[in-house]
């Protein structure tokens, strides 16, 4: 008997008018892996993790969290049900400091902790991210690689079935980046499921299980990350017909 899914998209689809950004894709991931969802800018890789966090709806097909449809749930109902994300684009709830930003997620997300409870999760998470010592300075004195500690903390604080990471690694210097991957790594040796879009392809190369190649918001190619970065078509996707 196989193991069921951690997370399955079925023919998924977003239409915004004549322009489709998500064109039928479909892809599992399996529990306690790490897929790549990669592709060059504008493939549809942001929305495909929009659908699956529920920040967008499907125009047709279908999600699962574990054999479960979520498409059909507000983002707020799939967060309860286990999938947690960063963003592209750093989302702090700014009145806050980053103590009780990382509160939040215990909350509000799907295992739900309160009071003292929350406070140590965030403390322990906070810690785990690097940033001992600066619980309660407000979110807006930090610096944005700061923020983006933060915001997976908060991430982290529900203890999700599924963890969505979108460039989580972008903007990070060297030094910087060979610690991010280092926690990555921690996590997924834990048995956290992840889907990480990433366009850092050492990242990609060292942390990832499969990828899944999407571009000009289709699916393109599926498989290990060896094959499938010296796959063809994806490196015309990268580089266009000339250099590819």
């Amino acid at each position: 008997m196989t193991e069921a899914a951690a997370l399955s998209v079925h023919a998924a689809r977003k239409a915004f008018g004549g322009l489709v950004a998500v064109n039928d894709v479909s892809f599992e991931v399996r529990p306690g892996a790490l897929l790549g969802l990669i592709g060059p800018n504008g493939s549809g890789k942001t929305t495909m993790l929009n659908l699956i966090s529920g920040a967008l709806k499907p125009t047709a097909g279908a999600i699962e969290l574990g054999g479960e449809r979520i498409s059909d749930l507000p983002a707020h109902r799939i967060a309860q049900r286990g999938v947690a994300r960063t963003f592209q684009l750093v989302r702090m709830l700014p009145a806050l400091d980053a103590e009780e930003n990382v509160m939040a997620g215990a909350v509000f997300g799907h295992t739900r902790l309160w009071g003292e409870d929350a406070r140590k999760r965030a403390r322990d998470l906070l810690d785990r991210v690097g940033l001992r010592g600066r619980a309660h300075v407000p979110v807006g004195a930090f610096t944005y690689i700061d923020q983006k500690r933060v915001e997976l903390a908060r991430a982290l604080a529900s203890d999700p079935r599924v963890l969505l990471l979108d460039e989580w690694l972008a903007g990070l210097n060297p030094s910087e980046l060979k610690i991010g991957i280092a926690l990555i790594d921690e996590l997924r040796r834990e048995g956290r499921t992840i889907i990480m879009v990433e366009h850092v392809m050492d990242a990609i190369r060292e942390l990832c299980d499969r990828c899944v190649v999407m571009s000009g918001g289709q699916k393109i190619a599926e498989g290990g990350v060896a094959e499938t970065l010296s796959d063809p078509e994806v490196v015309r996707a990268y580089l266009g017909d000339e250099d590819a």
